[in-house]
């Protein structure tokens, strides 16, 4: 029955995908992971085995520089927290899918198990069985990661489709989730060595963009002695797009729809929740920029139009109507 599943799951969630490929990039898959090389040069390796989720670490990015933090994948870095051992560099995973946290690890956790992975040019395709603590299968979700560089920029294209196999999905209200990063700790808004800056699409800066709505964020500053910068888009198909951010002045950056309570410190808990029914699916699309300078000299606000244009990804399976607030 789970092998049924997963094998209509990859077919059904990626035939629409159309990029032309990047020459400039390598996948090379291996045992426990994928190592992407752009220009022969390690960018990110895609571990899907070891931890209670798949990861992308480390993420190189332009001047050879870590842009995300070690810990608690490789201890004793000077500078970094040696907090919140679920921020895994890049991850993905909902505090509350049918009450189960697949955002943090540990035995009140649950874990995202991969079952099916496969390579194709500068893409890589994934499904994983989302396991309660008890062992249960809570949902399948199924994963599209494409790697791209244009000049000194490297992108990650980060697309994730729960499917409701056996029963409704219900994704409850909560801050913690779900599309993540915890960056490098000279990108920090505050912290020993932090000398980083924030800018959501709407204007707002610095602490200022935690819990707001907008299309994307760009967190940058200096390490190692280069200007370098992160930004995350959220696509105008996703439900609830733009979407909520929790992003915080200590590294995290994580894009969550369902945290509408937390974020707008409105009394009713259940405010953001949202139920998948049984049967349909649910797609969620991030890109990921790792750039020199800051975003204005980046272009970050025209990347983003360019990639939000309506021929780079078909509509989500799943909406609210909230896309225009």
């Amino acid at each position: 029955m789970v092998r049924f599943l997963t094998a209509l799951c990859l077919l059904s969630s990626f035939a629409c995908t159309a990029f032309a490929q990047d020459d400039r990039v390598r996948l090379e898959q291996h045992e426990d992971r994928i190592s992407v090389h752009i220009d022969d040069q390690l960018f990110t390796e895609y571990i899907f085995q070891g931890y209670e989720k798949p990861i992308l670490y480390p993420v190189i990015g332009p001047h050879g520089v870590r842009m995300t933090r070690d810990f608690p994948m490789k201890l004793g870095t000077p500078n970094e927290a040696d907090d919140h051992p679920h921020h895994k560099s890049i991850w993905f995973g909902h505090m509350k899918v049918n009450g189960e946290s697949f955002w943090h690890v540990g035995d009140n956790a649950g874990t995202t198990e991969q079952t099916d992975v496969s390579v194709q040019e500068d893409t890589l395709r994934s499904v994983n069985r989302l396991v309660d603590r008890d062992g249960q299968l809570v949902a399948i979700d199924s994963r599209e990661l494409r790697f791209s560089a244009q000049g000194d920029l490297r992108f990650i294209d980060y697309a994730v489709t729960y499917h409701a196999v056996l029963s409704p999905i219900t994704f409850g209200d909560n801050k913690d989730g779900q599309m993540g990063i915890r960056m490098h700790p000279s990108l920090r808004i505050k912290g020993p060595v932090a000398s980083g800056q924030a800018i959501n699409a709407k204007g707002d800066r610095e602490s200022d963009i935690w819990g707001k709505r907008a299309s994307w964020i760009d967190y940058w500053g200096d390490i190692d002695g280069h200007v370098v910068g992160i930004a995350m888009f959220d696509h105008p198909s996703n439900l609830r797009h733009p979407t909520w951010w929790h992003a915080r002045d200590y590294g995290l950056l994580s894009a969550n729809p369902f945290g509408i309570h937390h974020f707008e410190e409105q009394p009713d808990p259940k405010l953001g929740d949202y139920t998948l029914p049984e049967h349909e699916s649910l797609t969620f699309r991030h890109r990921f920029v790792f750039h020199p300078g800051d975003y204005q000299q980046a272009q970050i606000a025209d990347l983003y139009q360019q990639w939000a244009q309506p021929e780079s990804a078909e509509p989500a399976a799943a909406s609210d109507g909230d896309d225009s607030n």
